[in-house]
């Protein structure tokens, strides 16, 4: 029994091995593309950001911006009290990302609008 177990997992092993290679993208300049359309639905914005006093603050900031659709990556640095936020343009706007962190309590100001 325990031969016909092993047998079984070893032949499930090594067919869900060809499957994920069955599935896996061709590396061609198709695959390129596909890159490249990503990349250039892709853009980062800075904010800084007000009332973070505690450790829980940017946990709060990057929950409340990561629910924005769209958005790819939140990094919060308590330190500096700023978000980098990496999203589709197509999708949302910096605006909607900075209303979101505003909304949980900790208003967002875009870097490159504070001069303004």
């Amino acid at each position: 029994m325990k031969r016909f177990v092993f047998f079984a997992l070893a032949l499930a092993a090594t067919g869900l091995t060809g499957i994920g290679h069955a599935l896996a993208l061709p590396n061609n300049s198709a695959g390129g593309d596909v890159a490249q359309a990503q990349a250039a639905r892709h853009e980062t914005v800075s904010f800084d950001i007000d009332n973070m006093t505690c450790a829980m603050c940017p946990v709060t900031v990057r929950t409340a911006m990561n629910r924005v659709e769209g958005v790819q990556s939140v990094a919060v640095d308590f330190d500096a009290k700023t978000a980098t936020v990496a999203f589709d343009p197509a999708v949302t706007t910096a605006d909607d990302i900075a209303a979101a962190s505003t909304n949980a309590g900790y208003p967002a100001h875009r870097q490159d609008e504070a001069g303004e």
